[in-house]
């Protein structure tokens, strides 16, 4: 059995660290940079996917994002640190898959955006039915009534 060098990290190598660990993820990288990388590609990906689709640039982003108080702005729940925030806007404005930037209406976490949005298909009157049925349950009048 042949015993193979392990491969050092190109990041540390290039930083002045010698290290012993193991460089298993492509680059070759350790666990530590490969990480920054990861995180770095991520972050430029969800920025170039909000300027190109939401035609805000991505200072306009975390303006509306500290705007918001850093959440969701329905449920208050969400703050976008495990998946950033959606950019919601009105479907209605522009037609095809891009925005103009003038119909973005604020951040929503994925639920809010899909399922109580979306689902809704934006309709201000569905949304003030689940109020009114938050707030006077129908089931109270046919089960409490005396």
């Amino acid at each position: 059995m042949v015993k193979r060098k392990a491969k050092q990290c190109k990041d540390c190598l290039a930083e002045g660290v010698t290290t012993r660990r193991v460089a298993k993820y492509p680059g070759p990288r350790c666990a530590t940079h490969h990480r920054a990388r990861r995180k770095r590609t991520r972050d430029y990906s969800h920025q170039a996917h909000v300027e190109e689709t939401y035609s805000i640039t991505y200072e306009q982003y975390w303006a509306i994002y500290e705007a918001q108080g850093g959440k969701c702005y329905i449920c208050r729940r969400a703050n976008g640190t495990r998946r950033k925030l959606s950019v919601d806007h009105d479907h209605s404005c522009c037609s095809g898959s891009k925005s103009c930037g003038k119909c973005v209406r604020g951040l929503l976490c994925r639920s809010c955006n899909r399922n109580v949005l979306g689902h809704l298909r934006d309709d201000p009157a569905a949304l003030q039915r689940a109020i009114d049925y938050l707030n006077n349950p129908p089931a109270k009048a046919v089960l409490f009534s005396d």
